[in-house]
């Protein structure tokens, strides 16, 4: 079997380093890079990475604290490794791998104190049929490694992730109801992952997200939208932000979790709060707050309007009304679709802070549920919750308008 044949596949077992120097990868239009192999060695005091690329890979390392973790960022690279090249052992008790955005990848490498990456190269394949990137990590003490995040000049972004996403709110059709649809998760930030099929929320989000927006764009007046149309990572924040952009009147992000209790399922409906409403939702809150940590992002790295936005939390009259669309979904969820018990609950989910815009975050089942999964798969149970969540958003409008809205 040929090396491109081979599910592509990596992970770049790096520890906290020096901003190592990169050079302006891939040009517009290559193909990404496929990496096909790895593996991982070493103990708790130094642990080596090799990672087989079918091409010779531009790479740059970077640190961040609180928890310690090395991003290596790539461009755009297919992955495809047996799960256990990927097993963390030595230095590292995580490693997490994924899309950034169009033209860029990055590895995120959890280690378990303060480490640096004593050496790094590319080497040609004895064969000639591809390169080898080895990383060599080593522990080292605090001093030096707050030194090292001092001396990198890193803001956390990925160069080739940008994007065009416009900076302005464009103009709406006159009197379009805009409805920004969040599918959960993507890129490096896989979410949960199914019982028995092993799929992967961030999928299940996207094609329920954009089952949901081609029913909703068939109610009269309404103009729904994705904030991510491909497996691609989107910050917490840039969720907020698109959807503020587009002047969205409502928000609704999608997720589908796990939990140890395998015999709990059913659709739960969320609303942003100070205070959890449980410890369930307390424990969802954390677990989704977790996902720009996940991609290897600081916050202080985030846009300063939104940074402002984590401080002020949700406006009361805001609040008020994502209240009464969580109400709506449920009421037109009853005797429909499975709901848990007490199924509108709230936390504090940072994707639900806009100010401006009244929001949800809509838990459709549990992955964890070999029942929840297989209708999260379904695309006849997927068709038949966007129609009543349309209906949902049908009955929101209409109060809305009778109270003067």
């Amino acid at each position: 079997m040929s090396r491109r044949a081979r599910s592509v596949a990596a992970v770049l077992f790096a520890a906290v380093a020096v901003l190592l120097p990169v050079a302006s990868w891939a040009a517009d239009g290559n193909a990404p890079l496929l990496a096909y192999g790895a593996r991982v060695a070493g103990d708790d005091a130094r642990t080596r990475l090799v990672i087989e690329f079918d091409r010779n890979p531009e790479y740059s390392i970077h640190y961040v604290a609180n928890p310690v973790r090395v991003i290596i960022d790539l461009p755009e690279t297919s992955f495809g490794l047996k799960p256990e090249s990927l097993e963390p052992r030595g230095l590292f008790d995580a490693i997490r791998y994924g899309g950034m955005g169009e033209g860029a990848s990055r590895l995120v490498l959890s280690a378990k104190g303060p480490t640096e990456v004593t050496h790094a190269e590319v080497k040609p394949e004895e064969d000639g049929k591809g390169f080898r990137l080895v990383i060599d990590a080593e522990r080292i003490d605090q001093a030096r490694f707050d030194k090292l995040l001092g001396d990198q000049q890193w803001t956390g972004t990925v160069r080739a992730a940008k994007t065009d996403r416009p900076t302005l709110a464009p103009a709406k059709v006159s009197g379009a109801f805009v409805i920004a649809v969040d599918a959960g998760h993507g890129g490096i930030d896989t979410g949960a992952i199914g019982t028995v099929t092993k799929t992967e929320e961030k999928h299940v989000t996207l094609d329920f997200a954009r089952d949901l927006v081609a029913t909703l764009n068939r109610e009269a007046g309404i103009e729904a939208f994705l904030t991510r149309d491909a497996d691609e990572f989107l910050s917490l924040p840039q969720r907020v932000q698109i959807a503020r952009q587009k002047s969205a009147n409502l928000f609704i992000s999608v997720h589908a979790d796990t939990l140890k209790q395998k015999d709990i399922r059913g659709a739960t409906v969320y609303t942003i709060s100070d205070k959890a409403s449980d410890h369930l939702a307390a424990d969802l809150a954390a677990r989704e707050n977790l996902s720009d940590e996940i991609a290897g992002i600081p916050l202080e790295s985030e846009p300063a309007e939104v940074a402002d936005i984590l401080i002020d939390l949700t406006r009361r009259e805001t609040q008020a009304f994502s209240v009464n669309l969580a109400r709506s979904v449920v009421s037109s969820f009853e005797g429909q679709i499975g709901l848990i018990n007490n199924p509108h609950r709230h936390a504090g989910f940072r994707v639900l802070q806009a100010p401006d815009v009244p929001s949800i975050l809509l838990e459709l089942g549990f992955m964890s549920n070999k029942e929840d999964e297989k209708q999260l798969l379904d695309p006849v149970w997927r068709k038949k919750v966007s129609e009543l969540l349309a209906v949902a958003v049908r009955r929101y409008r209409q109060a809305g308008v009778a109270n003067g809205g």
